[in-house]
């Protein structure tokens, strides 16, 4: 349908043309040679002419709509724009009747396409809309017809905004590189060096290949041009990849973070080694997926917002579990940590044996709102994606509140003093039972919480949580047990250097890495980056 109405504008563009001084006959003739270089000629100069019946003329083209019919030597007698069996005059945009009978479609190649697709985008810079003259500019990046050269300059000198001017310039330059004079190509070279484009890097590192005792560009000074522009983009664009990696290790510390913040709570409290902290993850996640398929079945209109609703119910959800199984199970193994190490490993196994029961053993696909979808494009491809500066925004929120909750309020007074010195808590009429189920229900919470953040970056399964177990701990280690400042700066931290080790070590030497260093920092440092002070401690 969308391509029938393309066709039909394409043919009133024609008809209503035909007031105004025709394309060049010749030219569209042309466009139906047999020579593939002779056809891009014509794309090029019909779109330096402006004509607006070239644009549906190339229109139609692109869309196989485009007509000749040829005499018995095989020459090009007329073309016609074909729209819906109604045939016109590309030439003069009047209709014919009736159709010819020996008509046939033009077809075209790949390297026609894009040459189409380069002229149709330097006819589209003429317009207001500054989207589409960015499209438009981005389009010509890739063409290779010198016959648009021209245009392309006057679109470039006629251009006031700066981002498209700019992408106007590496263009015309890219053509020029093609030029048989030496001083234009390294003319051109020095002007591809503002393009940050990986089209332009393959370019210039295409002009210093060597084969043999030849270079692909036989001038040196273009050779020495080139390559000083190489540098300088390589340079520039060194710098955007550490502000990517920046940006990634923060956003690995903060997800880190999210994980481990509760597990910093409880293991601070209570001394309890959670080894189900990471199917609460899982929980947390599985009530994002069911929250996003109930909005989807009863409030499609509103499924943008599906993941803040689902904030309060994983917190809910898991901080109930969280809190049941305080009160049944590991209320009996204070002091006991080896035995608490068992029981909640097999408190994690039921978890996930029972989300495989409900949910099947297969991961579930969670979709990302329309505003946590895509993401803010830097030079040289690289790509910030929304979700991730969401989930980093998010992380920092929670901090918060789990903050305000522990330095100003009641609740947070009496955690405090339980951590500091049970005993002399309990006997000041601290219910320590029951900060110890509140605490750990609060814990569960904010793990569900990092559930739902989990779920905007991946699939959720079964699995989960065990990806973020071990890294749980070794935050929590790391920063001091109970510390929630040191918890901040050891997810952010470990996230950061796992980041920067990447590029040299990959994924799995990078973290095996950072675990040497762990060692060796609590081999040095038992208590972690802060420790925890205290009577009880200090005694």
């Amino acid at each position: 349908m969308l391509r029938r109405l393309l066709l039909l504008a394409a043919l009133l563009l024609a008809v209503v043309g035909s007031a105004q001084a025709a394309p060049d006959a010749a030219l569209v003739l042309q466009l139906a040679s047999d020579d593939s270089d002779a056809r891009v000629e014509a794309i090029g100069k019909l779109a330096e002419a402006g004509d607006p019946r070239a644009v549906a003329i190339l229109e139609a083209l692109a869309n196989d709509a485009l007509y000749a019919v040829t005499d018995a030597d095989g020459k090009v007698q007329r073309v016609f724009i074909v729209a819906d069996d109604k045939y016109a005059d590309a030439v003069t945009g009047e209709a014919v009747s009736p159709a010819p009978d020996n008509a046939e479609a033009l077809s075209i190649n790949n390297r026609l396409r894009g040459e189409l697709d380069a002229g149709l985008a330097l006819l589209k810079l003429g317009s207001t809309d500054r989207a589409v003259r960015i499209a438009a500019a981005r389009a010509l990046q890739g063409s290779e017809n010198l016959a648009i050269l021209p245009a392309l300059q006057k679109a470039t000198e006629a251009e006031k905004d700066d981002d498209i001017k700019a992408l106007l310039i590496a263009a015309e330059a890219a053509l020029e590189i093609k030029s048989d004079d030496p001083a234009v190509r390294a003319a051109a070279a020095k002007k591809l060096a503002l393009a940050d484009s990986t089209e332009v890097r393959q370019l210039l590192a295409g002009l210093l290949e060597k084969s043999g005792d030849s270079y692909a560009e036989p001038d040196a000074s273009v050779r020495a041009a080139a390559e000083a522009a190489l540098g300088e983009i390589n340079g520039r664009l060194r710098k955007y990849e550490m502000l990517a990696n920046l940006f990634s290790g923060i956003s690995l510390g903060s997800i880190l973070l999210l994980a481990a913040l509760g597990l910093a709570i409880t293991y601070g409290l209570m001394g309890i080694i959670n080894m189900a902290h990471g199917e609460l993850l899982m929980i947390g996640a599985y009530c994002t997926y069911v929250v996003q398929g109930l909005f989807r079945a009863y409030a499609p209109g509103a499924f943008d917002w599906y993941v803040v609703a689902a904030l309060p119910v994983a917190f809910l959800v898991t901080a109930a579990v969280g809190m049941v199984l305080e009160r049944t199970v590991i209320r009996w193994l204070y002091g006991r940590p080896l035995e608490t190490l068992l029981t909640t490993w097999g408190i994690s196994l039921l978890l996930i044996q029972g989300c495989r029961t409900i949910f099947g053993a297969q991961n579930v696909e969670v979709e990302n709102p329309s505003w946590m979808s895509g993401g803010i494009a830097l030079a040289g491809g690289l790509v910030i994606p929304f979700n991730r500066i969401v989930i980093v925004l998010f992380s920092f929120a929670v901090l918060f509140a789990v903050w305000l909750l522990i330095a100003r309020t009641r609740l947070g007074l009496f955690v405090r003093a339980v951590t500091q010195n049970r005993k002399m808590a309990s006997c000041c009429g601290v219910p320590t039972a029951r900060i110890d189920m509140l605490t750990f229900g609060l814990g569960a919470g904010v793990a569900g919480l990092g559930g739902v953040a989990l779920s905007q970056i991946g699939n959720v399964g079964p699995d989960l949580g065990r990806s973020y177990i071990v890294d749980s701990f070794m935050v929590v280690v790391f920063g001091g047990v109970g510390q929630l400042a040191g918890t901040v700066i050891a997810a952010l931290g470990l996230g950061s250097l796992s980041k920067f080790l990447e590029p040299w070590t990959g994924a799995v030497l990078a973290k095996i890495a950072v675990l040497v260093f762990i060692i060796l920092f609590i081999q040095k440092r038992p208590q972690g980056l802060f420790a925890v002070k205290g009577r009880s401690v200090e005694a």
